[in-house]
């Protein structure tokens, strides 16, 4: 098998598993829509999965050695839960708090004594 076929196979193979883990849940849980677990999943676990990603963002990503340790994510995130309170919108949120932090590393704004 050349490497272009396998890597076509192993594509489609990945893509028809990503699909059916998306699609299956749904096809799953169709009539069951009023139990009361899956209410309350769909409720709290949304919260749940963003704080969880929150403080891996956190601990991995922030500069915890500059002169104000953690400031450049905690001031990205600060800004996802503005956006998102006042617009209600979690891809524009999401995006601002992105391309926030990413000028705040890129421009190095906060190492540079620019601020604070």
């Amino acid at each position: 098998m050349s490497d272009t076929a396998y890597l076509t196979a192993f594509i489609a193979v990945a893509a028809v598993a990503t699909f059916a883990t998306r699609i299956i849940p749904f096809l799953f849980f169709e009539r069951h829509t009023e139990h009361p677990l899956i209410k309350h999943l769909g409720r709290y676990l949304p919260a749940a999965v963003m704080a969880l990603l929150a403080t891996v963002f956190l601990q991995r990503s922030a500069d915890w050695s500059a002169a104000l340790p953690g400031f450049d994510a905690i001031l990205a995130g600060l800004l996802v839960v503005i956006i998102h309170l006042w617009r209600r919108n979690a891809l524009l949120s999401i995006a601002a708090g992105t391309a926030a932090y990413m000028l705040i590393r890129q421009t190095g704004v906060l190492e540079s004594g620019l601020v604070g």
